[in-house]
């Protein structure tokens, strides 16, 4: 509870500090990366799935719309998530989201880096700032995700109805 509370503190800071800076730019959503050989939830996570690993983690898109992140709370190795359940959260400078498994598993690997450094998200979506590893138990549920293409379609409209 502390460390949420320091979070939020330092966000409000931020916020003060960087007043004459825009943290949002409507144009800078047109630019954001989406990866080739990933698939993406409708939540805005991504999926690299690699042997019997996957690795997940939020988008460049949903990180962009977040802005900074301050603080990141991830779950403990060796429990389960479940497909379109909450397994997490981001906290940024201008609201706090909840973070969908976009596959059913055993988590194997949390990132412990986002502790101190949750920045890594904004910097680094797809590589630095992953979240966790899961061993899938219905890799068939990967199927269900969309591919690069797919999710850039996806963004697009869904930007164009906000």
């Amino acid at each position: 509870m502390a460390l949420r509370i320091w979070a939020s503190s330092t966000a409000n800071a931020l916020r003060l500090s960087t007043a004459t800076t825009p943290h949002f730019s409507p144009l800078s959503r047109c630019f954001s990366s989406v990866l080739d050989g990933l698939k993406y939830a409708n939540s805005h996570e991504w999926v690299k799935h690699e042997g019997s690993v996957a690795t997940i983690g939020i988008t460049d898109h949903a990180q962009d719309h977040l802005g900074e992140v301050v603080f990141v709370d991830l779950p403990d190795t060796g429990g389960s998530v479940t497909k379109a359940t909450g397994f997490g959260a981001v906290e940024s400078v201008k609201a706090t989201s909840d973070v969908n498994s976009p596959i059913s598993g055993e988590i194997v690997e949390v990132n412990t880096k986002l502790s101190e450094t949750p920045g890594l998200i904004n910097s680094s979506p797809y590589e630095d700032g992953w979240m966790i590893k899961v061993k899938p138990s219905n890799p068939s549920e990967l199927e269900s995700l969309m591919g690069a293409k797919e999710y850039t379609k996806f963004c697009e409209e869904e930007d164009a109805a906000h």
